[in-house]
Parts: C-alpha cells; sequence; structure tokens
C-alpha cells in the first residue's frame, strides 16, 4: 500500500505541517509513506507574519520532497511527474483555504485519471476571511478529489451541501502531544514567565475572526473582580497597535507578539490555568488540542465546531460569540470555583480518543471505500 502526502510540511511551521507529518508517520504502520511539500507556499505579498518557515521544525521519519510552488505552474506538472513515479494508490492533502486549488488540482488530477484516489482532510470548505474566487477555487478541487475527513460537524455540513454523498469519515482531531516533552512543569514555566496566581492564555496568530479584542473587553472586567494575568502568545497578521491598546485599558495583559517554538508553547500553556479561544468564527482549531495535549482546560465560544471539541462542564466552558460579559464570567467563575483540577480529569479521559492511531485507521478505511485502481491491497 502507497500513500502520498501533499502540502505543508517541515519545515514550513505551523499546526498544518505538524499534523501532516503526524498523520503520515502514523500511516507508516500500514503503508509505505511519502511526501510532497511546497518551495514556495504563499508569495510575500500574502502572508503577514514575519516567516513562513521553523528551522528547528522536526523533520518528518518519512521521505519528504520540496517540489511545489503554489503559483509556479511548471512546479504543478513536476510534482505531479514526481507522484507518479511513486503511484500511490492515494494522495492524502490538508485542505483549508482555496488559493491552493490551483496547485493542489493540477497535481493530483493526472494521477487520478490512472487510478489513484484523492482524500482531503478539510480543516474548512468555506474560509473565514472570503474572496471573490473562493466558491470557483473550492469546487474545482472537489471535482478532483474522491473522499473527505472532517473533524467537526459544521465541516460536514459544508460538505454535504458542496458535495452531496460524497465519501466521507468524521474522526476526531487527534490532540498534538508533540509538545508534551517534560521540559517545563509548572513552576518552572512560570518562573521562566515571570507568571503567578490566575493565568489565562490566548494562543496562535492573531486576526480578527479569533476575537482578541472581545478577550481584551472581557478582561477589564475580570481585572475588575480578580488580579489574574492573560498572555497573549502569537503573531500578529493585523495591526497590533489596538489590541495594545486595549491590553493597557484592561491591565494585567503580558504580549509575546511572535511566532513561538515548541519549547515555548509547551512553557506558556504549562503555565497557564486556562486557554481562552474567544473567536467571532470558526470550523474547528487546533488550539484546543495543544491545550488539551497539555492538561489545559478551554473556555471557547459556541461557533462552528468548536464548541463540539469542548466537554461543558468535564474539560471547559462554552460562552456565546461576541459577548464580553458572558466570556468575563466565565472565566472569572472557573478561576472563582477553582474548575481547573475537576477539568484536569476530563482531559485525561478525553485524551484515549483522540490519537493519531485512530486517525490514520480511519483514513485507510475511507481509501479502502474508493477502491484505488493502483498502489492499494
Amino acid at each position: 500500500m502507497r500513500i502520498a502526502l501533499l502540502g505543508p510540511l517541515a519545515p514550513w511551521r505551523g499546526g498544518l505541517s505538524q499534523y501532516l507529518g503526524l498523520l503520515g508517520e502514523a500511516l507508516m504502520a500500514q503503508a509505505e509513506v511519502r511526501g510532497v511539500t511546497f518551495t514556495r507556499q504563499y508569495p510575500g505579498f500574502l502572508f503577514p507574519g514575519a516567516s513562513q518557515v521553523d528551522p528547528a521544525a522536526e523533520r518528518p521519519r518519512f521521505p519528504v520532497e520540496p517540489l511545489l510552488d503554489s503559483i509556479g505552474p511548471w512546479s504543478w506538472s513536476r510534482t505531479a511527474r514526481h507522484l507518479e513515479r511513486f503511484a500511490p494508490g492515494a494522495v492524502v492533502l490538508k485542505w483549508w483555504m482555496p488559493f491552493f486549488a490551483p496547485a493542489f488540482a493540477s497535481s493530483v488530477g493526472p494521477l487520478r485519471r490512472r487510478g489513484t484516489r484523492v482524500v482531503l482532510v478539510c480543516d474548512n470548505l468555506v474560509p473565514h476571511e472570503r474572496r471573490p474566487f473562493d466558491s470557483a477555487f473550492t469546487r474545482w478541487m472537489l471535482r478532483q478529489s474522491d473522499g473527505y475527513l472532517v473533524m467537526s460537524e459544521s465541516v460536514e455540513r459544508d460538505l454535504d451541501r458542496l458535495k452531496p454523498r460524497a465519501p466521507r469519515r468524521r474522526v476526531a482531531h487527534p490532540l498534538y502531544a508533540q509538545f508534551d516533552r517534560g521540559r517545563w512543569t509548572r513552576e518552572s514555566a512560570r518562573r521562566h514567565l515571570g507568571l503567578e496566581g490566575d493565568v489565562a492564555l490566548f494562543f496562535g496568530y492573531v486576526r480578527r475572526y479569533k476575537g482578541l479584542d472581545i478577550l481584551l473587553e472581557a478582561w477589564r472586567r475580570v481585572r475588575a473582580l480578580r488580579p489574574a494575568t492573560l498572555v497573549v502568545a502569537g503573531e500578529f497578521y493585523e495591526d497590533p497597535a489596538p489590541s495594545r491598546r486595549l491590553a493597557e485599558a484592561a491591565g494585567g495583559v503580558q504580549l509575546l507578539e511572535r511566532y513561538l517554538p515548541d519549547e515555548e508553547v509547551e512553557a506558556v500553556f504549562r503555565a497557564a490555568d486556562v486557554a481562552v479561544l474567544p473567536y467571532r468564527s470558526a470550523t474547528q482549531s487546533g488550539v484546543t488540542h495543544v491545550a488539551y495535549a497539555l492538561d489545559t482546560p478551554v473556555i471557547t465560544t459556541r461557533v462552528g465546531g468548536l464548541a463540539e471539541t469542548v466537554r461543558e462542564g468535564e474539560t471547559g466552558l462554552v460562552v456565546p460569540p461576541e459577548d464580553p460579559e458572558s466570556l468575563a464570567r466565565a472565566i472569572v467563575r472557573f478561576f472563582a470555583e477553582g474548575l481547573s483540577k475537576k477539568f484536569s480529569a476530563g482531559i485525561e479521559s478525553l485524551k484515549r480518543e483522540h490519537s493519531w492511531e485512530v486517525l490514520a485507521a480511519r483514513t485507510v478505511e475511507l481509501v479502502d471505500e474508493l477502491a484505488p485502481g493502483r498502489g492499494w491491497r
């Protein structure tokens, strides 16, 4: 059995790359796995951050070739030829943004005509920030794919609307356990970051749909009742000045305005009592799965699939979106009632259900249903 992965893989940084790499390593127990990643992921004018790569990122244990330029058509045929030499039964792609449809569809289309099946791991079928070409590009990719892995009810509803009765598997998003390396205890992480008392964490890159401004408005209310600290850890993909002003007005906010390597990710989650996801919109978020892997409860908003990942009263709390007052009450309640210990027990139970091995097994099961014409059993 041969499976190819196509998309961001180390040294490309972030959760998408880590997800695809960990899935590939889990699939190695059942198939020969190879990966193709980008030579250029986003052109500079489309990427708002400082860097797209993490030189320190751990490379996958399967072979990976950097061949695909997202805006270089010559590389799409090169990628297709490379994959054809491997002749996989399935190509698995991480799908999160319609921008990549021309590169991805052109790379896998020739293989489909020869019997390879294409599986999309669907983070979003409807993007958070929409652009005029989104619908056409998404439908193009859906025509060039055969099966779908979805991790939330909201994404599955989008799939039913865009491609009714499409073969799919619904599977829980695995936890990002690679961050849990025992490098920090709660005490050492807090000393390192200069933290004490009640600590909440907002983690990940900052864009409007993630609602940091809502959390900072709520934090002003929290601080009126408790001397807590909010750590904001992540690179700003928008003008940071408004957030800085809100943070100063609220008080008790520590801003870490940069991309954090794995070691620091572990530190901020170990130091925090709770992670807060105040999103305006979402389908799902890898942040919850980093938090659970590091035994951190979650407070989130009832949008998209986010509430599906939080067991109300067991692993965290869920509040209405765009409601600073409700969010503040939930945060104050979490600290006042000492819910961290209670929720930790719920997280231990949840960990057993969210594994890369389960995701790999469901992927193989889906490809079996799609019955590739080659490279399979």
